[in-house]
């Protein structure tokens, strides 16, 4: 590496890990858990090109500080090439992971055969002895290996929540959740995961002084807090969004959307899904943003 490109790298530091394994063991899951975490993904770069790729992102100052490299045994990266590569990145100083994904014999055979699709170094033998010569072609990279994962006994929900507790970082959360308010004249949102009703709130807009104002002014947001039963909802309610957020992320999801609905989405709903944003973070820690789609159309 010439000295600009150990300059920028030291300015802009680039992480990468390199996801690897068993054919079958979930590196494409596991690709596209990192890239849905921020990860710049390569997928089947052959390791003579990691280096040239990491210098390239490293002059690219802070760009893509993460990139993960997946690599695999079809023919376009041989494992003694890959195992120095591995030795180059060490050596400069680079900070270089390798994530192997293992899978028991038994379980990929019951998984290529589930797709219908030979092993990549299957040839003209049977699916186990392709099966056989990966696993002694990759023992030396195994061995290498700072992260090795068993995929036998998980499935891909399982699969998701491992890597994202492996790779998690305070500015990358596990979990986002949007509570966003709407106006039900104007339909449903197409992709709420969630939907309230607080149209069982008296509407402020039968009130003269408050018509021309929305949930956000302190007049419609105390006014509709102030009703019977609204408080309570909010309690319940976030609540209950507090269990199913826990629940999404053992099940390693990464977003979700909670719809709340009046009549035109402009008085309740917004003061309703201020309140509940709030709580909701604060009871289960995780990022809460707020969105109020309809604000403004009246």
């Amino acid at each position: 590496m010439n000295a600009q490109a150990e300059s920028s790298g030291s300015e802009h530091s680039v992480e990468v890990v390199l996801v690897t394994g068993m054919s079958g063991a979930g590196r494409t899951s596991v690709a596209n858990v990192l890239e849905d975490m921020d990860w710049y993904v390569v997928d089947n770069l052959p390791p003579q090109m990691m280096r040239p790729l990491v210098e390239l992102i490293a002059r690219a100052e802070g760009a893509l500080p993460k990139i993960a490299i997946v690599t695999d045994s079809k023919g376009r990266a041989k494992y003694g090439e890959l195992e120095s590569t591995i030795s180059d990145f060490l050596d400069q100083g680079l900070s270089l992971r390798v994530l192997y994904l293992e899978a028991s014999d038994e379980v990929l055979v019951r998984r290529f055969e589930s797709v219908r699709r030979p092993h990549p170094l299957q040839g003209e033998g049977t699916l186990l002895e392709g099966i056989e010569a990966e696993r002694d072609s990759m023992q030396a990279l195994k061995r290498r290996a700072d992260i090795i994962i068993d995929t036998s006994d998980l499935n891909v929900h399982q699969l998701t929540t491992e890597v994202r507790r492996r790779f998690a970082t305070e500015d990358v959360p596990l979990l986002r959740l949007t509570v966003m308010s709407f106006g039900f004249k104007y339909g449903l949102p197409k992709d709420a995961d969630h939907v309230a009703d607080v149209r069982f709130l008296p509407n402020p807009y039968w009130i003269s002084h408050l018509r021309g104002h929305n949930g956000l002014d302190s007049a419609v947001s105390d006014y509709v807090l102030g009703q019977n039963g609204a408080e309570e909802f909010i309690e319940r309610y976030t609540e209950t969004l507090d269990v199913v957020a826990q629940g999404y992320l053992r099940e390693g999801r990464g977003y979700a959307l909670i719809g709340i609905g009046c009549t035109g989405g402009k008085h309740r709903s917004v003061a309703i899904s201020e309140r509940i944003a709030k709580a909701l973070a604060a009871k289960s820690g995780i990022p809460v943003s707020v969105r109020h789609r309809d604000l403004g159309r009246e």
